[in-house]
């Protein structure tokens, strides 16, 4: 049984699906319209409009209808200088599945470098497709870069590199009030410094998050005529209206001008109209009346976008969400699903006044903290040549036999952990040909030692810290709210993010030693305190001893321990003498591990007034100082037990003297002990994989230097021994 009235609304509504059926096929979307359309039913239209650029249909209150659910508190008005928008693009069919999308980014020194990360790790979190990223870095950062993106291993990812440096004199004539300096005008030189044959590319900044594909992007090339070359997303303030204040003076625009932090370029177009002689021409001419460029790059693609307005497709406006100080961007958004690309263009970054900049900030925040590690995805169905090892690494993991006790510290050996040398931003010491860097590595739970640790040792300090994306933001925090590390410019901070369950220790040694850039470095660990006078004994011990030239050798500094957690600390021998006598100190494991230090034989230290020449013994792991080319450690050795032990064999095995400094000294300060020291002690498997570590070490040296590492068999009988 029907009720009344049913089949009459069953009629309006099969005519209204007929309607709406009819206006999507005939008519176009209810929203939107080409501005050209409209401008010939007018009569005419905006002067400083594109002709044929779609123009948002404003109803007639005024206020644009936000469409879909989850919006935000907003329900902005008409845009008045909107010509320049193009928010009702039809979408366009993605790009192929495998088709190359290729991306510029122009990034200089250390902090520019962590943001090209996090903006690596949204495109990444959302593409479907391959990606050839073209970098224009300055030395720094291609450093940084470099080993960053080798030790990632992201499948499908190309990377290619491109000095800054020799692109500065194209642009260095140019007087730039922007806060990036020179690289902030290389977007200019884009289409003659990358290859001849590259014909489009995205150029994105390094403050700009991606919310969605990518790919989605990319196909936005689609809607370009067969002029327009340059794809902007228009300006979300009134810069280029000139009345933000008195004399306000921006560089000429149409309308509100465009924003160049998300860029498609056309190159192939650009070379063909001349774009370089085009920008070169343009900013010669507006400088003749304006001092300098205020917005970089930006101000000339807007100069010459108001000369030459053919050249540019707009594109819609949330693929560049604006978030300056005096940002409109709210008349883009209006549902959280509009937004594709969030542009953090304001030199207050995070920190921008914006009613919903919460929202934004924890889109952003989930890509600083993400674990980068979850992105090494490969691109199903995309035949792409594998990252460099990758082969070569699946097929040793292959290899490993599940059933194998020590199958942890196997997977723990292959392991190839990203590493972001110089984390924060680093001044290299001028060269000394005697100088010394302290060289040690940590994990969060020692990061209060480093407070400690620079008031001790002035000098150059190289250290691999062992983080999470997210612990590596809350080390930055610590540094920049610490006085005494954030006055520090000498110590260099290598990240090297954290994969499998036991701890990498030689893994993060070689790495700290492979940045250390003096002559000579001093091999420590974080839970030491070296007396406050040994790095400049150390220097001149250097110099005095001649270790230069041909002489090898391995400065032994003898190690103590306290443990109290409050001790007045010594300036001297004599003090430590004191302390040592009145059994407030203690040589280093003495009740413990007695033969890791036995052989700098402090009885003899006591009296020294030189430096004396030591043997090497079984299980001696001193603290020693050597230059920066010594033998690495043995990354096999990971977790706890023997890892510096294997190294003093192989200074041993490479005839290295061994000599012990008669005034040096460092203190170990008491802690709770590490999980792997926990696990060393209480679990016997464990202790069965470290001799099974041993033994294939041994069997190495024994092939690599033959019947000359025969002594070093006894320390395999020797009970298994600390770090």
């Amino acid at each position: 049984m029907l009720l009344r009235g049913r089949p009459r609304a069953l009629g309006a509504a099969a005519l209204l699906l007929l309607l709406l059926i009819g206006f999507f096929l005939f008519g176009g979307d209810p929203d939107c319209e080409l501005g050209s359309e409209r401008e010939a039913r007018r009569g005419g239209g905006d002067p400083g409009s594109i002709p044929g650029s779609p123009t948002p249909r404003v109803p007639p209150d005024g206020r644009p209808r936000s469409r879909g659910t989850a919006a935000f508190d907003v329900d902005p008005p008409a845009d008045p200088g909107g010509h320049n928008s193009s928010d009702c693009l039809p979408p366009p069919p993605p790009p192929p599945k495998c088709e190359l999308l290729q991306v510029a980014i122009v990034c200089a020194g250390h902090n520019s470098s962590r943001d090209v990360i996090t903006l690596v790790k949204s495109l990444l979190f959302y593409r479907k497709n391959p990606l050839h990223l073209h970098l224009v870095t300055d030395a720094v950062a291609r450093n940084i870069l470099e080993t960053l993106f080798h030790t990632w291993m992201v499948p499908a990812v190309q990377i290619s590199f491109y000095d800054a440096d020799e692109l500065k004199p194209q642009v260095s004539w140019i007087p730039n009030k922007h806060y990036s300096g020179l690289y902030g005008l290389m977007k200019l030189v884009l289409p003659s410094a990358l290859p001849p044959d590259l014909a489009r590319v995205i150029v994105l900044d390094t403050d700009v998050t991606f919310a969605s594909n990518i790919a989605e992007l990319w196909a936005l090339f689609a809607h370009f005529s067969d002029k327009q070359a340059i794809g902007l997303v228009e300006n979300q303030s009134d810069w280029y209206l000139g009345n933000l204040w008195k004399n306000h003076r921006p560089w000429p625009a149409l309308g509100r001008g465009f924003n160049t932090g998300v860029i498609l370029l056309r190159l192939d177009r650009l070379r063909q109209a001349g774009w370089e002689q085009m920008w070169k021409l343009t900013a010669k001419r507006e400088l003749l009346t304006l001092p300098a460029t205020s917005l970089a790059d930006q101000d000339i693609f807007n100069a010459i976008i108001k000369e030459h307005p053919w050249l540019v497709q707009p594109l819609p406006c949330m693929w560049n969400v604006q978030l300056s100080d005096h940002t409109l961007a709210e008349r883009c958004y209006s549902e959280a699903s509009d937004l594709k690309v969030i542009h953090w263009n304001s030199p207050k970054k995070l920190h921008v006044k914006n009613k919903h900049v919460e929202s934004f900030r924890n889109l952003y925040l989930t890509f600083l903290e993400y674990n980068g590690n979850l992105l090494r995805r490969e691109l199903f169905g995309c035949p792409c040549p594998p990252p460099p090892g990758a082969e070569q690494l699946q097929q040793a993991l292959a290899q490993l036999e599940e059933q194998d006790a020590c199958l942890e510290f196997r997977q723990q050996q292959l392991a190839v952990h990203r590493v972001h040398i110089t984390f924060l931003p680093h001044k290299p010491p001028p060269p000394q040909p005697h100088d010394v860097t302290l060289v040690a590595q940590l994990s969060m739970e020692r990061l209060q030692m480093l407070e400690a640790l620079c008031r001790h040792w002035p000098g150059p300090m190289s250290l691999a810290l062992y983080l999470t994306d997210a612990e590596a933001q809350q080390f930055l925090r610590f540094v920049e709210t610490s006085a005494v590390l954030s006055a520090r410019q000498d110590v260099a901070y290598h990240v090297v993010y954290r994969e499998g369950s036991l701890y990498p220790i030689n893994q993060l040694r070689n790495v700290a030693l492979a940045q250390a850039l003096t002559p000579y470095v001093f091999l420590s660990d974080i839970d030491f305190l070296p007396a406050y006078s040994l790095y400049s004994y150390l220097r001149a011990s250097i110099e005095q001893l001649e270790l230069g030239g041909k002489r090898k050798a391995a400065l032994v500094v003898p190690a103590f321990e306290t443990l109290h957690y409050r001790f007045s600390f010594p300036s001297s021998k004599a003090e430590l003498l004191t302390l040592l006598d009145a059994g407030s100190l203690y040589t280093f494991r003495y009740h413990e591990w007695p033969q890791g230090h036995a052989p700098t034989d402090y009885a003899r230290w006591r009296e020294a007034q030189a430096p004396y020449r030591v043997q090497w013994a079984a299980d001696y792991e001193p603290y020693v100082v050597v230059p920066r080319d010594c033998p690495r450690y043995d990354p096999r050795f990971v977790g706890f037990g023997w890892n510096k032990v294997a190294h003093i064999i192989e200074l041993d095995a490479q005839e290295y003297e061994l000599l012990v400094l008669p005034e040096a000294f460092t203190i170990h300060l008491p802690h709770a002990p590490s999980l792997d020291i926990i696990r060393f002690r209480s679990n016997p498997t464990y202790r069965d994989c470290v001799q099974a570590l041993k033994d294939d070490f041994h069997q190495d040296l024994s092939r690599h230097y033959g019947a000359a590492a025969l002594k070093y068999l006894t320390a395999l009988q020797q009970p298994q021994g600390p770090v």
